[in-house]
């Protein structure tokens, strides 16, 4: 039996039970028929075949079939699946797993020339689908099930928005979403980021140029349809909320007008259009506030591990002691577990210590704006991301902000409306504006208990009243509540 510690010998031919890997032509066989596999799957299944027996390591996978890219475990898992299907090994008589290392192939490989089979009609080779999107730089820590999820889901649905407040993560889970599965669709993925979009640009435009369309006309839409209408791929239609309408047009335009074409969009809102399936991103959890935390159990959330790995970049030698392992702990709670707001407070580990840091975020619109230099203007400060959606309020919406913003912890609608209401602002006005910040994800409900009740995150309520204070728009109400 031959094997090869550096992949399978181009010309050679891998005969195992019914199949054959044909490596040079990226075909797979079985019975001598072509079978239909994505390309990374016939790569994961081509080094198994060039090595049985043999366990091929999850890093080694990952690093020769997603050559240059960053991905998530949960992508191999996602291909390996595929794997299975194409040789119908549900029961894993063909291919072991060992869990948390690995995978082997268990049946007896034997190699002979390619050229002694005749070659199949190539219209089942597997091809790479074309890709078109930001590539990762660095680890995504903590949304492994989240990605499995959509990754299960997203073929057997049209559309999916991912809904969160800014910074919590949507485009980073967007691009690992969509890279497991680029070798699902036969034209591959598309992503437009609507970011910049202004009113002198439209949606359908942007998504034009993403995708490579000639604009013909006026009528960019009318162009983009035409291009989509007969292929079959996944587009990625990143930060939907500032232009949220023209957005949900376009997206209700293509599914109803390419059947072929799947849509995960991100949004701080959902679209509310035909077919939509909301998935809402929660934050990285974060321990408990515990009196006694040991480094090691911090370290199992992922709003620590985050902020250690960050913390780390900024200082080289920075390790988690069991002294700080609490206090990390409390900056990743008071910071909501919003993976932004974190890696921004990590940042400056290295000008201001962890202790410090802890002891002065009352002070943290102020303190985090060390981002990245090249990052979008929303994501370089923490004031610019609340700013981003602050700006896409109502003046009611606003208004009530501002108010409930005087309770410190959870209140009811009745409790918004006694705050809310007076000056010509009527209590159905405050009601839908609660429903507003909700929808935008600037506030939380919990409707577990016989009230429901909302909660501004710590964030968002110190931005707010830094918005009132600023604007001397304390009224006599507030002042009471939030004394009291």
């Amino acid at each position: 039996m031959e094997t090869s510690s550096t992949g399978p010998t181009l010309g050679r031919r891998l005969n195992f039970d019914r199949f054959s890997v044909l490596p040079d032509q990226r075909l797979l066989l079985r019975d001598g028929a072509p079978v239909r596999i994505g390309a990374r799957a016939f790569d994961i299944l081509a080094m198994l075949a060039s090595r049985p027996g043999e366990l091929v390591t999850k890093d080694e996978l990952i690093s020769q079939v997603w050559r240059g890219i960053f991905v998530d475990a949960a992508n191999l898992r996602v291909h390996m699946t595929a794997v299975r299907k194409a040789l119908g090994d549900a029961d894993g008589r063909l291919i072991r797993n060992d869990p948390g290392r690995g995978y082997r192939l268990l049946a007896e490989v034997a190699p002979e020339a390619a050229a002694a089979s005749p070659t199949p009609t190539p219209i089942l080779v597997a091809a790479a689908a074309p890709m078109q999107l930001p590539t990762k730089v660095t680890k995504i820590i903590g949304r492994s099930d989240f990605i499995g999820v959509l990754v299960a889901q997203m073929p057997r649905r049209r559309l999916i928005t991912i809904v969160g407040p800014g910074g919590i993560g949507k485009t980073t889970v967007a691009i690992a979403c969509a890279e497991a599965l680029v070798g699902s669709y036969r034209d591959g993925v598309g992503f437009v980021d609507l970011t910049r979009v202004s009113e002198g640009v439209s949606v359908a435009t942007s998504l034009a140029r993403a995708l490579d369309v000639a604009i013909t006309g006026d009528d960019a839409l009318h162009d983009v349809i035409e291009y989509l209408k007969d292929r079959e791929m996944l587009l990625v239609i990143d930060n939907c909320e500032h232009v949220i309408q023209a957005a949900a047009e376009l997206v209700e335009t293509i599914t109803v007008s390419a059947p072929g074409v799947h849509i995960l969009a991100t949004s701080r809102e959902s679209l509310r259009v035909l077919g939509e399936s909301v998935r809402r991103l929660p934050p990285l959890a974060y321990p408990p506030d515990v009196e006694h935390l040991t480094a090691s159990a911090a370290l199992s959330y992922p709003a620590v591990e985050l902020f250690v790995e960050r913390a780390a970049a900024a200082r080289l030698e920075y390790q988690l002691g069991e002294s700080e392992a609490s206090v990390v702990g409390e900056i990743c709670r008071r910071l909501d577990g919003v993976a932004l707001a974190i890696e921004l407070a990590a940042a400056q580990v290295d000008v201001f210590g962890v202790a410090w840091l802890a002891g002065h975020l009352d002070q943290r619109l102020w303190i985090l704006k060390s981002g990245r230099r090249t990052a979008v203007a929303r994501h370089q400060t923490l004031t610019a991301m609340l700013d981003w959606s602050y700006e896409l309020l109502s003046e009611q919406e606003r208004a009530t902000l501002h108010s409930v913003a005087a309770f410190p912890g959870e209140f009811t609608l009745d409790d918004a409306i006694g705050l809310g209401t007076g000056d010509g602002i009527r209590e159905i006005e405050v009601v839908g504006a609660v429903d507003g910040l909700v929808s935008k994800s600037l506030a939380t409900l919990d409707a577990s208990g016989s009230v429901t009740r909302y909660r501004l995150p710590e964030t968002t309520r110190a931005y707010a009243c830094a918005k009132v204070r600023l604007a001397s728009l304390i009224p006599t109400k507030w002042t009471s509540v939030a004394a009291a």
